[in-house]
């Protein structure tokens, strides 16, 4: 991060030919977030703004008149970044360069170098290089001279810094490298995965658009597990992006039952493709999951938008087979009874007052338990072991030291019941 923040101003194109147009977001809604994701990457945003045009300029992405307009808006607030609001071509930047003689970013850049910032794992950083050497390598010709300074600010900073004169052939195989790191990366992945299948822990997957709370979540649900300590939690905060690494925490159910939470990285509209795949390496646990926890920020205009935007990427992922609880987050911000809307697998709950959480983890519990079983176990002495582990990961009803072995009686699930069927008793 620059010490003194880089003031930008934020160009919008509203395509107004109903044929051409890209998505079904309101332009204001998507400047609005754009304003965000500019203040998330440390920018000032000095001014907003957005052309209505049937289309887009091939050469200038916006109209000469308003490429005016721009130039002296960046004249008089002394604007030192313009950062538009669709991704641009190297040509397109290129012009836009030369002729405003200010450095110009598309929003991929700036949702790159967020990432750039925010991950802290090995393999987010990875990711982010390849998606940055990617996005990077078409344009090599469009960067103008501000770009191809490394530390040059907001869309030039990260793991994924390279020059200018940096040729084709050395970003191809520096990509080349990085694929092979993450294929390394990914085995040791699996290998951890194929432990936790073995070992039958359910896991619980939250996604979600950016900000609607899963972070936040991710800490109310961990707090269920008898080893929850304050300094797992995961960082949260009213921000985009605020957490990029997928993370995993223990939590426990009622009845003791063990799962795993998963908190995944919040999806974004027009979130640049290559850091889909980039991330879809990360996003598999998605696919492994038991339950999908899809989060949505009630408070926002746009919810049915983001929701959308976060069901097209687990559609990418192959991951909507899975059984979906839509939990809608914030409601403490809402002026309307919520409790109206019923359906089963929607929930309204806040994750800053608590309410309707425990309902939450009831529903995840009749959810991941499938079909419950309520049997009698006679556990011989020498299959200590067992009854420890039966103990530890379900709530006994009672327990007793019988002449030939430890009786239980015991509530199980499908998966535990096929596992311990062999000491029921009638």
């Amino acid at each position: 991060m620059d010490k003194k923040n880089e003031k930008a101003l934020l160009v919008g194109l509203n395509i107004t030919n109903a044929f051409k147009k890209e998505d079904n977001i309101d332009i204001y809604d998507s400047m609005d977030e754009l304003e965000e994701l500019a203040k998330a990457a440390g920018a000032e945003v000095v001014e907003k703004i957005i052309q209505n045009k049937e289309s887009r300029d091939v050469a200038l992405y916006i109209g000469k008149g308003k490429l005016e307009e721009i130039k002296n808006y960046c004249e008089s607030l002394d604007v030192n970044v313009i950062i538009f609001n669709d991704e641009l071509s190297g040509a397109q930047m290129r012009n836009l360069e030369e002729l405003l003689n200010v450095k110009v970013i598309d929003r991929t850049a700036l949702i790159l170098d967020i990432f750039a910032q925010r991950a802290l794992s090995r393999e987010g950083k990875l990711q982010v290089e390849l998606a940055q050497l990617k996005y990077r390598l078409p344009r090599l010709s469009g960067f103008g001279k501000e770009m191809s300074k490394t530390g040059a600010g907001i869309g030039t900073r990260g793991p994924g810094e390279q020059k200018l004169e940096v040729d084709k052939r050395h970003i191809l195989n520096k990509i080349s490298d990085i694929k092979k790191e993450l294929k390394e990366v990914k085995k040791n992945r699996e290998t951890q995965r194929s432990k936790r299948l073995k070992n039958s822990i359910p896991i619980v997957a939250l996604v979600g658009y950016t900000n609607a709370g899963k972070s936040t979540l991710t800490n109310e649900i961990m707090k269920t597990h008898k080893d929850y300590e304050m300094e797992k939690e995961v960082f949260s905060k009213d921000m985009l992006f605020a957490t990029l690494d997928v993370t995993l925490r223990k939590a426990a159910l009622s009845n003791k039952k063990e799962f795993l939470v998963v908190d995944t990285v919040g999806f974004v509209s027009k979130l640049p493709h290559d850091l889909v795949d980039a991330f879809k390496a990360t996003l598999e646990e998605v696919r492994y999951a038991d339950l999908i926890i899809h989060v949505v920020d009630a408070s926002n205009d746009s919810y049915d938008i983001q929701m959308n935007t976060t069901l097209d990427v687990l559609k990418e992922l192959k991951a909507l087979d899975k059984p979906v609880v839509t939990v809608f987050n914030k409601v403490d911000k809402l002026d309307y009874d919520v409790d109206a809307k019923k359906d089963e697998d929607v929930l309204f709950i806040s994750c800053k007052t608590g309410y309707n959480i425990e309902k939450l983890l009831e529903k995840i519990k009749e959810k991941i338990m499938g079909n419950l079983h309520d049997v009698s176990l006679l556990i011989p002495y020498n299959k200590g072991e067992v009854f420890n582990s039966i103990k530890n990961k379900n709530s006994v009803d009672e327990f007793e030291y019988k002449e030939d072995g430890i009786f239980v009686a015991v509530t199980l699930d499908d998966m535990d019941y096929g596992k311990y069927k062999e000491y029921e008793i009638e």
